[in-house]
């Protein structure tokens, strides 16, 4: 169906204007918003009373109305299509921040064979790809890898979370990681359990910083 004035985005008018950007204020560490319009960022209390791994971590919209539609069809419906229009509008929501991140190596957080086989393709590789070439970053698809089965994260909560993933990531391109200042993409981050866990793998093989960019946050509202 023709789509008037859809840009490179190819989404209609309805779906962009629902779709809600997280802007400041915000936590600087891990990107989530405060309720107020105004303000200035400052941290949040759950990283002053415990300060995640990860340098900084931006969402680029809240999850919610179009944004959690889109990503849900991709995701788990097997619309590949629409990962071009998500990753694109990510690009330029946070281009800034990835500047700022001056990254040498932009990583995807990685499925597990046997979900991937399911799947037939990992959402956050996708989404990575036109990131990587968006913001002229180096890619790579295999220097992390999920090593270990877990059960999908969706049906977990945030202590299940986090003991799900652990020991679930490792390392495979130790030369290519070290000394790097590298950012991890996916496409929802909800409790950061997964993008913790991929951090901690990261630095212990002497990546430099670890920067976090997803798609969308999760707010409980």
């Amino acid at each position: 169906m023709y789509i008037p004035n859809a840009g490179d985005v190819h989404l209609c008018t309805d779906c962009l204007r629902s779709v809600v950007p997280i802007d400041s204020p915000l936590c600087p560490q891990c990107g989530i918003p405060f309720v107020t319009e105004e303000g200035i960022d400052h941290p949040c209390g759950a990283c002053i009373s415990h300060p995640p791994a990860y340098a900084a971590a931006r969402s680029a919209f809240v999850f919610e109305g179009s944004i959690q539609e889109l990503i849900h069809r991709f995701k788990y419906g097997h619309k590949t299509h629409l990962y071009r229009p998500l990753a694109l509008m990510v690009a330029r929501q946070l281009r800034g921040f990835a500047t700022l991140a001056a990254a040498d190596l932009i990583i995807p957080v990685p499925l597990h064979k046997k979900r991937l086989r399911w799947r037939s393709y990992n959402q956050a590789v996708l989404l990575a790809g036109v990131l990587a070439k968006e913001w002229a970053i180096p890619l790579s698809r295999t220097a992390l890898q999920r090593t270990r089965w877990t059960e999908p994260q969706i049906n977990l909560a945030a202590d299940q979370r986090r003991q799900n993933v652990q020991g679930a990531f490792s390392v495979s391109q130790p030369k290519t990681i070290a000394g790097r200042r590298i950012i991890v993409v996916d496409d929802v981050l909800t409790t950061g359990s997964t993008v913790e866990e991929c951090t901690k793998v990261l630095k212990k093989a002497g990546a430099a910083e670890v920067f976090i960019v997803t798609v969308a946050r999760a707010l409980q509202r």
